[in-house]
């Protein structure tokens, strides 16, 4: 996969690769539950967009970007609770970084809604 020329596969692909790793972490502490959930959403936003770099109609492309953009969404609130957790290992520039992915996706999506 191709991702060097188009800034929000970077981020969302090496955003995901960091989820993978922290995942693992999670679950070598034995937190099974919250490891499953935010793996499943924190790599569902570099699967969304990447799906919408092969859009139907504009429609398409804006749809599952704001897909991406729930998980983003969904994603923060599983690292909010590991943050706070006293038991769970924290990684506090998860947070950090899965902003930056919600700024790239917000100025895509609204920049998208203007052209049409």
């Amino acid at each position: 996969m191709k991702t060097s020329n188009n800034p929000l596969l970077e981020h969302t692909f090496n955003f995901s690769l960091e989820i993978i790793n922290y995942c693992e972490l999670l679950e070598n502490e034995r937190k099974y539950v919250i490891a499953r959930q935010l793996l499943r959403s924190g790599t569902s936003i570099g699967a969304n967009s990447y799906e919408a770099q092969s859009p139907e109609s504009n429609a398409d492309f804006i749809h599952k970007l704001k897909l991406a953009d729930k998980e983003v969404r969904e994603t923060e609130y599983w690292l909010l609770l590991c943050e706070r957790a006293t038991t769970y290992p924290k990684d506090p520039g998860l947070r950090r970084r899965l902003k930056e992915i919600e700024k790239l996706l917000s100025s895509i999506i609204s920049s998208s809604k203007k052209k049409y």
